[in-house]
């Protein structure tokens, strides 16, 4: 008997010693009194046999039936199926077939086929949870996950993946070749412009959102991407550990599962095509994940029209004009054209910016200075000794002068035989 049929077993017993009430069993053991009556009846028909259920050792009425098990053992199996879980898998089968099962049974039936292994649960170690912001945009959690997105089909890319803290929505993702200011810089404007800017960022502590070199320095550098964010008013968070932005993490994970398996079942080749594709995945990723804020206010800000976001998001530098108005940058050389006379840039200080294709451009007092780049001759080069470690003496020809020099007159060599030539 199991534990709930010993319990009815007390409260039966208890009941015919009349220690309690009918009615007072039932409440216990949350039924009916007419359901208890009739467990009452068995019960001193049948004994212990009368608590048991009739169900036990019979088939369920709500048990699927093999051929259509077969049709799952089967489209389980396929090999553009391989790697997916039972949850995803039991969308794709009610979406693909038409099929509706609950994911348990789609996991035993994924075990019995081979194709997915029980797993047992492992010790983690808990990290206490910290509460959701109340407000979408009051803080957004960014992070790139470097995978092979294309599995075989292409090279490994990182995703750029900016979320919400109150609501775990994608706001906005992107692949790109590898995690750079210029990555984040052109997603954070195409998230600025269709959103609006969020009260704060949390990243990790990557060397685009935070200088880590900062030995015996009083104060501590700013990255080009800090600086961009200050001049827009939003706060930068760097987080201690990858738990503590746990969101964005989780959210990682999950898209590499579906991501990965969304774009092999629709033939995506290449990441032109994946970058196509993320806005209708994000739609159906926030429809299923998203979560409701506690409170209804948007704390995103409408971006100003005015703010240059192309020049924000340049690499800033600033360099000295030289005498002859002449301006090294990067290794290259670039003459200011200007109708002001020299003296008037001269030892100037100016702004230098360069964008995501390497434009270079110069700023004075915020105007914009016209410049030519001027082609860099190269150095003569030094002479080197042709003498090598390895090179080994060559003995001269026999008519070679240096044979004819044999006397000496006053210490200086001279010819004794004459060259036959």
């Amino acid at each position: 008997m199991t534990s709930k049929e010993l319990a009815r077993k007390t409260e039966v017993e208890r009941a015919l010693d009349h220690r309690i009430t009918q009615k007072e069993a039932a409440a216990k053991l949350g039924i009916s009194e007419r359901q208890f009556r009739r467990i009452l009846r068995r019960y001193r028909q049948e004994g212990d046999g009368g608590l048991v259920s009739r169900k036990r050792r019979k088939p369920s009425n709500r048990k699927t039936d093999p051929e259509t098990q077969d049709i799952v053992r089967e489209f389980v199996c396929e090999p553009i199926m391989q790697g997916f879980g039972p949850t995803l898998m039991a969308e794709k089968l009610e979406t693909l077939k038409g099929i509706r099962m609950s994911k348990e049974t789609v996991r035993r039936l994924m075990i019995d086929s081979g194709v997915w292994e029980a797993k047992s649960k492992k010790k983690i170690e808990p990290h206490y949870s910290r509460p959701r912001r109340a407000r979408r945009g009051e803080l957004v959690q960014i992070d790139g996950s470097k995978h092979a997105w294309l599995e075989e089909r292409g090279p490994k890319a990182t995703l750029l993946v900016f979320i919400d803290d109150a609501t775990s929505e994608i706001l906005a993702a992107e692949f790109v070749p590898e995690e750079s200011f210029f990555g984040y810089g052109n997603l954070c404007k195409r998230y600025f412009r269709e959103q609006g800017l969020p009260i704060a960022f949390y990243s990790d502590r990557f060397s685009v959102f935070r200088d880590n070199h900062k030995e015996n320095l009083s104060d501590e550098p700013v990255t080009q991407f800090q600086r961009a964010l200050t001049a827009l008013g939003i706060a930068l968070i760097c987080a201690h550990s990858p738990q503590a932005k746990g969101r964005v993490e989780r959210a990682n994970e999950t898209l590499q599962d579906r991501l990965i398996k969304e774009m092999r079942l629709l033939g995506i080749r290449d990441y032109d095509q994946a970058n196509q594709y993320l806005p209708e995945f994000i739609r159906d990723y926030n429809r299923r994940f998203a979560v409701i804020p506690s409170s209804d206010r948007d704390c995103h800000r409408p971006l100003d029209k005015t703010i240059d976001l192309d020049f924000l998001f340049s690499v800033h530098d600033f360099r000295i004009i030289t005498k002859t108005l002449l301006i090294n940058f990067a290794g290259k050389v670039y003459q200011i054209v200007a109708k002001h006379p020299a003296y008037y840039y001269a030892e100037q200080e100016v702004l230098i910016t360069y964008d995501a294709s390497g434009a270079v451009s110069a700023w004075l007092d915020g105007n914009r200075l016209t410049l030519e780049e001027i082609e860099k001759r190269l150095k003569q080069g030094t002479v080197v000794s042709s003498k090598s470690a390895e090179a080994k003496p060559v003995a001269p020809a026999n008519n070679h002068p240096w044979r004819n020099y044999g006397k000496k007159i006053n210490g200086k060599p001279i010819l004794t035989t004459l060259s036959t030539e």
